[in-house]
């Protein structure tokens, strides 16, 4: 159990927003403690909304997550390659990677414990087979490892940034520059923690290269691989130089082109394979929600 007296306030602020600086969790997870009775405040049980004053007295008791395991589920992935240690698998728009909290089927943990007999648990069970991940709102290639061994590798060569991941972004705007360089630290944003931000304050280095490969009247297509892997990376990074993603639903403008998805693509992924030693490369096709917006653009030259 914890207990926190409520100091000086330079403005009034909700409880929520409050234990999220104060305890360092997620927005969500204080939201369910508050409702199922894990925190009180002057011994109340109070709504998240609820305005921290000073001198309130707020007790936190021990509150154990909740166990997740990744159901089977029957879907039709998108294979690019399997054999018995990888799978590389094109992920659509909209879909999870893995289960969470509130959020427990139709991801693509689901699928690939259905599809598959065996998955690495180097992540635990609800992240079987899971090297690396992309954003919900993002399409494109992914490895998956089949057994431990194969995942250890794998994530050894994402460490040592000999695996080869070539995105696909239309942002907003016409990027004179041919190429570019953004070298920027990102770390949680203070005001939002379901959000990053480029901050000097506790933040990790991020490097993205971006190359231009056609410009429209009110957009720009490029290309980019990462220097860094840092969570929203490119969405950041992109919104920070003033060309965010198309579509981004977090990061972008409150304008979006049309309802049909994130104009960002994982399109290439490159690494060795975890037993032969084979270099392998796949690349795979922009997705319609992508394509029918560049081809309006091309319309509108």
């Amino acid at each position: 159990m914890r207990e926190i007296i409520v100091e000086q306030l330079e403005n009034r602020m909700r409880l929520d927003q409050y234990l999220m600086i104060q305890l360092q969790y997620s927005r969500s997870k204080v939201q369910r403690m508050l409702k199922e009775g894990y925190i009180l405040v002057n011994d109340q049980v109070v709504k998240n909304s609820y305005l921290v004053k000073e001198q309130d007295r707020i007790v936190v008791k021990e509150y154990q997550e909740p166990q997740l395991t990744a159901t089977p589920e029957a879907m039709d992935l998108d294979i690019v390659f399997e054999d018995d240690d990888v799978i590389v698998v094109n992920k659509p728009n909209g879909m999870v990677v893995h289960p969470a909290v509130g959020n427990t089927h139709g991801t693509l943990v689901n699928g690939l414990v259905y599809h598959a007999k065996n998955l690495s648990d180097v992540n635990g069970e609800f992240r079987p087979g899971i090297v690396h991940r992309i954003d919900a709102d993002t399409t494109g290639l992914l490895m998956v490892a089949k057994h431990n061994r194969a995942h250890e590798v794998l994530a050894r060569e994402l460490e040592e940034k000999t695996t080869t991941r070539i995105y696909y972004a239309l942002v907003w705007g016409v990027i004179f520059n041919d190429t570019g360089t953004i070298d920027a630290p990102i770390g949680r944003d203070p005001h939002d923690r379901k959000k990053q931000t480029v901050t000097a304050t506790n933040s990790k280095d991020a490097v993205t290269h971006f190359k231009v490969l056609a410009r429209y009247k009110r957009a720009t297509l490029i290309e980019l691989r990462l220097e860094t892997g840092r969570t929203h990376q490119i969405r950041v990074h992109m919104n920070y130089i003033g060309h965010p993603v198309v579509n981004d639903p977090v990061y972008g403008r409150r304008k979006k082109f049309d309802n049909t998805g994130q104009c960002l693509h994982a399109k290439t992924l490159g690494f060795v394979h975890p037993t032969t030693g084979e270099y392998m490369e796949f690349d795979s096709e922009l997705p319609p929600c992508f394509t029918n917006i560049l081809e309006q653009l091309k319309q509108e030259e």
